[in-house]
């Protein structure tokens, strides 16, 4: 199963008020594990940036001015995505911006059905505590040190850590599953014996079967020999 995390960068709050992307961060996991490979790419809004946007992220307008608009790099963004599930913490914000900008080049937005939202499943599963990112991170002793701004790769990675614990951890699936006692090792490294392929000869004499059948006949007609018999 294919999974993406992502995060993105903003200008603002509210795409409906203008504000766009200005990074885009996304880690591919496979069956939960981070693959190596991921996607990320610095926009150019093609607006300012205020200063309340920069102090999050710290992407200056002038650092942006040379990156490439969202038309550009769409292909490769919607192509690195695929068919995956895609995951997000808080992802009504994240899905409102990417869908506004896949909107204005008249792209598909993004699949409702594929989206998971990493802040509900820690509100089920620490429904009294903290649930941020820099908090969950701290709940799984996941190392934030690196974290001086908020850069979406970066949150994307410290995301993809605190995903696979709200879905149980690193512990590998055990799958256990019966088979034939002929297949097994015993203790002493040799194959587990089977069936006999043959019965062995009775042990028993006609001597020892006819005081047996004396003894049988001796506990009346309601024994339970009988019945076995």
């Amino acid at each position: 199963m294919r999974e993406i995390i992502l995060d993105t960068e903003t200008t603002g709050l509210d795409p409906a008020l203008g504000h766009r992307v200005v990074e885009i961060g996304a880690i591919e996991l496979m069956h939960h594990v981070p693959t190596g490979r991921h996607f990320h790419q610095y926009i150019n809004p093609e607006r300012d940036v205020p200063a309340d946007a920069f102090d999050v992220h710290g992407l200056s307008a002038e650092f942006l001015r040379g990156k490439p608009v969202f038309a550009e790099i769409i292909d490769r963004f919607v192509e690195f995505l695929g068919e995956a599930r895609l995951i997000f913490h808080n992802a009504a914000f994240d899905v409102a911006f990417i869908n506004a900008e896949l909107g204005f080049l008249r792209r598909e937005p993004l699949p409702s059905d594929r989206i998971i939202d990493s802040l509900l499943l820690a509100r089920q599963k620490h429904p009294l505590a903290a649930n941020s990112l820099d908090a969950l991170c701290k709940r799984y002793d996941i190392d934030i040190s690196r974290r001086r701004k908020h850069g979406a790769l970066l949150d994307a990675e410290l995301l993809a850590e605190v995903y696979i614990e709200l879905i149980g951890g690193k512990q590998p699936t055990l799958t256990l599953s019966a088979a034939p006692a002929a297949s097994l090792p015993n203790f002493s490294g040799r194959r587990a014996i089977g069936a006999r392929p043959h019965a062995l000869p009775s042990r028993i004499t006609e001597a020892e079967r006819a005081a047996h059948s004396l003894l049988i006949d001796s506990l009346g007609p309601r024994a339970v020999w009988h019945l076995l018999a």
